[in-house]
């Protein structure tokens, strides 16, 4: 095991990927009950909403390493051929938020805010699956 508690093996593989994805990608990685989302903005770094962390206490949109980002789960990328945005705007758009501390698991959590930096639209399929349709009308959303 390494310092990023990866074994070596993982870690190189995790280095090629790196040299593959492309820049702007939408990244997933599962967690326990949800999946992960973060924005690749190259040189092995993703940006995204840390969310609930220790003592569920919610942390901010920060920059990372591939390697922390994925804490040695899968990685998978999302295909978006609605993209709105190049990838350098992208890229600006996750950094430009780098800092905010503004984490709300229904109406802003790591899924909004990748969805937002790629095609401009704070949306969550994870949440709209899961909220109950009693609490939705047709057409509408809880969010903006």
């Amino acid at each position: 095991m390494s310092c990023h508690g990866m074994d070596p093996d993982a870690q190189s593989r995790l280095s090629g990927l790196d040299r593959q994805l492309p820049l702007g990608a939408h990244l997933i990685t599962p967690r326990l009950g949800y999946d992960h989302h973060g924005v690749f903005v190259g040189q092995g770094r993703v940006v995204h909403y840390s969310g609930i962390s220790g003592f569920w206490q919610c942390g901010p949109v920060q920059e990372v390493s591939l390697f922390q980002f994925v804490k040695g789960r899968p990685l998978q990328m999302v295909e978006h051929p609605e993209a709105r945005y190049s990838p350098d705007e992208i890229v600006r758009r996750a950094r430009s938020r780098l800092g905010e501390n503004d984490y709300r698991l229904l109406t802003n959590n790591c899924e909004h805010f990748c969805n937002w930096c790629v095609c401009g639209a704070s949306r969550s399929a994870q949440v709209e699956r899961r909220l109950p349709l009693a609490f939705r009308k047709p057409g509408t959303f809880l969010y903006t």
